[in-house]
């Protein structure tokens, strides 16, 4: 008997057809002799509807609030699996991240799981119920519902899986593993058996929505292995797990495109020691993310400055760019939102010269310009125009044949 922690995404329970589809699902694992925890989404599309009936009542919701009308989400799917594994009578009782006591700090809307109580959890798997539990919320010290941010299922699926010791941890969502590429932009794409948790993370930092950056980081932490595939098919899917029984490591596994940032300019900047660090710090004090820096000197002891931050955040580094002008004392600041960010990922492009050149050589050869780059010990990125993305992202795939990654 094994204690197996199962996560369904909002389109694997987008209707009553797929909830029962799911049902069957679970309780396959349930009659053969294994515990089931299976943690589930909101239905489909649910939280932005939610979040869109929240706009068109105030453009300045209270964080409180806005957490107790999200987390009804996941309650409308978790009462809907549980009465349809008891219509094919099985038991089964769902609980809220409130009932199951999955303890968070204070911060609405991006909190962070800090404990959980299995006690309750416990107890029903021991009188052999199948366990329903709502993803993506908690509660913190004050009674208070707190919800954990997009992608929060895939934390707390795993966040369970550790607390509880599970013997396998099994993420289901509308897609069949991990590919080298996104198979919608690149049609030979190929389906990775494995894949570390470095190269989840970053490939998940860029923006392959396979898996939450935040889950892979906590399965790292706990060495859970976890497996991804499709809750509509069979077919065999992807394990993430630790790169030393991973033999023979590929130079790239991944190329990713993220078209979800912008540029930032910042013009003639005083060249003075210390500048950079409070313009950056004032950003970072508001959750303001940045990603690629570069600087440029100019005449005159002046420099511009030039960031990439996710287009969500505009307004807000906006706000803060303006709140310190008088005090960094720059002469201007201009937005570029046409560009994207291309990446290469790969454990084994630590120990192998020349990827770089490849990946730079290749994109040039086929006239796609770079206008910033920025590399860690498995990941090169770089910034280009947001028509050429998809383009390069074939060049990339085909330059390190990534359609033989399995081969």
């Amino acid at each position: 008997m094994s204690l197996i922690v199962q996560k369904y995404g909002g389109s694997s329970v987008a209707n009553a057809d797929l909830i029962k589809n799911v049902a069957k699902r679970v309780i396959e694992g349930y009659e053969e002799g294994n515990q089931m925890i299976v943690v589930v989404s909101a239905m489909g599309d649910t939280t932005d509807h939610l979040i869109e009936l929240m706009e068109d009542i105030t453009d300045d919701p209270d964080p409180r609030e806005v957490d107790m009308l999200l987390t009804t989400g996941e309650q409308v799917s978790i009462a809907l699996l549980t009465m349809a594994i008891h219509a094919l009578g099985y038991p089964a009782i769902s609980l809220t991240g409130s009932q199951m006591k999955i303890k968070t700090n204070e911060k609405h809307n991006q909190a962070m799981i800090t404990d959980i109580d299995t006690t309750r959890l416990k107890k029903e798997l021991a009188e052999n119920k199948i366990v329903i539990v709502a993803g993506f919320q908690g509660v913190n010290e004050n009674q208070d519902f707190t919800t954990l941010g997009r992608g929060g299922s895939d934390t707390t699926t795993v966040a369970v899986a550790a607390a509880i010791n599970a013997d396998r941890c099994e993420i289901y969502s509308d897609v069949e593993g991990v590919y080298t590429a996104d198979p919608r932009i690149v049609k030979n794409a190929s389906k990775l058996d494995y894949i570390s948790y470095e190269e989840m993370l970053e490939l998940a930092n860029l923006g392959a929505n396979v898996l939450h950056p935040r889950a892979v980081e906590l399965a790292n932490t706990y060495n859970l292995k976890l497996y991804i595939a499709s809750s509509f098919n069979k077919t065999t899917g992807t394990i993430v797990r630790g790169d030393e029984k991973m033999e023979g490591k590929k130079n790239v596994v991944g190329a990713a495109s993220d078209l979800g940032e912008i540029k930032i300019t910042v013009e003639k900047v005083p060249d003075e020691p210390g500048i950079a660090g409070k313009m950056f710090r004032s950003l970072a004090d508001y959750g303001v993310n940045v990603d690629m820096i570069i600087q440029n000197l100019q005449r005159d002891e002046l420099n511009d400055i030039t960031f990439t931050i996710n287009q969500e955040q505009e307004k807000l580094a906006i706000k803060v760019l303006e709140n310190i002008r008088s005090e960094i004392r720059f002469n201007n600041y201009s937005i570029d939102r046409d560009v994207a960010k291309i990446s290469i990922v790969g454990a084994g492009m630590q120990s192998t010269p020349g990827i770089a050149a490849r990946m730079f050589t290749s994109l040039g050869e086929n006239n796609i310009n770079i206008g910033m780059i920025t590399t860690s010990e498995i990941k090169i990125s770089c910034l280009i125009k947001k028509d050429d993305a998809n383009k390069a992202l074939n060049v990339l795939h085909q330059e390190f044949k990534l359609d033989k990654i399995n081969d």
